[in-house]
């Protein structure tokens, strides 16, 4: 998994309250077996209509917001069914950063272990956002894990909170496997032990 430091990049704005897994990744693209290839699926019912044409009127369409990786919406961002490939699918379509002032349990959970960092922000610091997002064409935040901060060429600083062991995870660019794989030495030591234990 790619580590996670410090980012500067675009914004983009998906201005929606409580935004199911079912909006960002549709149940009819869950056929691949891959973890990769959802990015172009991302908000699918939203960025096209029933002929496949682009929604021009959605954000992610807009000129102004292309190449974006920093994502920002509002509150219960990730509710719905619990499939992972939602967080796929926003990796894969560029983002490494989703800020917004709460999020569904297990997509917050689902995100540390697929490289994206989860900010909560209080509702007034993402209206604040997206006031300055909108007001700039191209306006780039830089987010900070080592010093969990946020800042922009303005001016702004934004302190945000994250679990130690979380942000480790990602500092160090481990998952789940990578964690366990850290004590491979006394995991084989351990299995070793227990085959003389048993074969002896």
């Amino acid at each position: 998994m790619q580590a996670f430091t410090k980012l500067t990049g675009v914004v983009g704005p998906v201005d929606r309250v409580n935004v199911d897994t079912d909006a960002i990744i549709p149940k009819q693209f869950l056929k691949r077996i891959e973890r990769t290839g959802f990015g172009q699926f991302l908000f699918y019912e939203w960025r096209f209509d029933e002929e496949g044409k682009v929604i021009d009127s959605f954000s992610l369409n807009q000129p102004r917001y292309q190449g974006a990786s920093i994502l920002i919406s509002r509150a219960n961002f990730g509710c719905g069914s619990s499939r992972e490939h939602a967080p796929w699918a926003i990796l894969d379509y560029g983002f490494r950063v989703v800020i917004a002032p709460s999020f569904a349990d297990i997509f917050y959970n689902n995100c540390f272990k697929n490289g994206i960092l989860p900010i909560k922000l209080s509702e007034e610091q993402v209206e604040d956002l997206f006031q300055r997002t909108t007001a700039q064409e191209g306006y780039q935040l830089t987010v900070d894990l080592e010093n969990k901060s946020i800042t922009d060429a303005q001016g702004l600083h934004i302190e945000f909170d994250l679990d130690e062991h979380r942000r480790q995870f990602l500092l160090q660019g481990l998952d789940d496997i990578g964690l366990t794989l850290q004590h491979e030495g006394k995991i084989d030591a351990y299995e070793k032990r227990h085959h003389d234990r048993l074969f002896a």
